[in-house]
C-alpha cells in the first residue's frame, strides 16, 4: 500500500482508515469490526458491530454466546448493507473495507448485495468465507494494517485557537 508522492493516503488507506475509525463505534468486546461500503470512491454507508435497536449492548448487558460466538450483535458487513437497503442506496459493483476477513454468513450476505471486492487487513478463522468469495468471483485484496496515526497538516496555522 503505497503512498503517494504527495505523502496523501492511497485510495486503499484512505478507506481502510475510515473503516478502522468506524469499527471504534462497536459495542462487543470481543472483536471491534468495522465496515464501509465504496462506490467509484465514494463511501455509500459504514457499519460497525453493535447490538440490535432497543437491546442492550454487549458491553453494558454482556455478550450473548452461542456455540462460542456473540450473537447479540449485528456484524459490521451486516450493519453496513442494512444502512443502504434503509436508504434504497445500490451497492451493486461496490468495494468492501473491512478490518477484519468477514464470517461465513456476512460473506454471504456482501456476496449477495453485488460486492465485486473486498479489502482487509486483518484475517478471520473462518475459512469458508475465502471459499464462497472465490467461488462468487469476488476479489481479496488483503494490505498492511494502515498506519493508526493521522497526518495533520495545519499548514500556516500555528495555534488550536484559529479553530475555536
Amino acid at each position: 500500500m503505497d503512498k503517494k508522492e504527495n505523502n496523501r493516503p492511497s485510495w486503499d488507506e484512505y478507506f481502510l482508515k475510515v473503516a478502522m475509525l468506524v469499527s471504534e463505534r462497536a459495542t462487543c468486546p470481543r472483536m471491534h469490526c468495522g465496515c464501509v461500503l465504496v462506490k467509484e470512491k465514494q463511501i455509500l454507508s459504514t457499519g460497525y458491530n453493535g447490538s440490535i435497536p432497543g437491546d442492550g449492548h454487549c458491553e453494558d448487558d454482556g455478550c450473548l454466546i452461542v456455540d462460542n460466538h456473540c450473537v447479540r450483535t449485528i456484524h459490521a458487513e451486516m450493519n453496513a448493507i442494512l444502512q443502504c437497503s434503509s436508504h434504497g442506496i445500490s451497492t451493486q459493483g461496490a468495494t468492501a473495507y473491512i478490518t477484519t476477513m468477514p464470517c461465513t454468513n456476512c460473506s454471504k450476505a456482501l456476496i449477495t448485495a453485488g460486492i465485486k471486492e473486498i479489502v482487509i487487513f486483518s484475517d478471520f478463522h473462518d475459512t469458508l468465507a475465502e471459499k464462497f468469495f472465490s467461488i462468487a468471483k469476488v476479489n481479496i485484496k488483503r494490505l498492511k494494517v494502515p498506519g493508526r496515526e493521522i497526518d495533520y497538516d495545519l499548514g500556516s496555522f500555528t495555534s488550536a485557537k484559529k479553530f475555536q
